[in-house]
């Protein structure tokens, strides 16, 4: 085992068609003696049929993206927690970068890239990237990693617990801003519009920043 494990850890809902490639990239990781850990929403699709046995621990947790990392997060042992989405992918030493961040730092995250054909999806990268600098919020899409010791959980909520969650790490320090890209897939603006999610997600941040509660913020974003 690691001298400094780190623990990834995976919220899923309906993932099957992607779940496999996203674990093969990690197969690496795990063979430096990091662990992976899946925290199932509740997938019909096969999700957790196909990851048995490409990851260390499936857990099932009840449906949200907040509540899943945190149950992730809870059964893991590893120093730092990295979460990730499904359909985004780690840089070549993702750990090595983790691990000597944290030497400084007590949480972090990684620029982006968004993986599409469109050409706005470049500049969406560049700018998550470039807000997440100067504000020190990060998203999701960016891979949040935090020393397990300072971890106090995601806020419960059914959107922003990533922006509330980056908040709330910001009181300790500011986040490690590694220039180290994660790729992550553009299949959510890409089906809904790209200039459309742009608009939908910058209104979202906005209202929730004067104070719109999450539960009716999400109604927009399923729409």
């Amino acid at each position: 085992m690691v001298a400094q494990r780190l623990s990834v850890v995976i919220p899923a809902l309906n993932e099957a068609r992607g779940i496999r490639a996203a674990l093969e990239a990690l197969a690496p990781l795990r063979a430096r003696g990091h662990e992976v850990i899946i925290a199932d929403g509740g997938s019909i699709d096969g999700t957790v049929e196909l990851a048995a046995g490409l990851c260390d621990r499936i857990l099932n947790a009840p449906r949200g993206r907040a509540v899943q990392m945190n149950a992730g997060a809870h059964a893991a042992t590893g120093f730092a927690l990295v979460f990730l989405h499904a359909d985004t992918r780690l840089p070549p030493q993702a750990d090595d970068l983790v691990l000597e961040s944290l030497k400084k730092h007590l949480w972090g995250r990684f620029d982006a890239k968004i993986d599409g054909r469109h050409p706005l999806l470049k500049i969406v990268g560049c700018a998550m990237s470039l807000r997440s600098r100067l504000t020190g919020i990060a998203t999701g899409d960016q891979a949040i990693f935090v020393r397990r010791e300072a971890f106090t959980g995601f806020p419960e909520i059914a959107l922003m617990e990533d922006v509330a969650f980056c908040k709330r790490m910001k009181r300790g320090g500011p986040p490690a801003c590694l220039r180290a890209k994660v790729v992550t897939s553009g299949r959510r603006w890409e089906s809904r519009g790209v200039l459309r999610t742009i608009v939908l997600m910058w209104s979202l941040r906005l209202l929730y920043f004067l104070g719109a509660p999450p539960d009716r913020l999400i109604r927009f974003y399923k729409q």
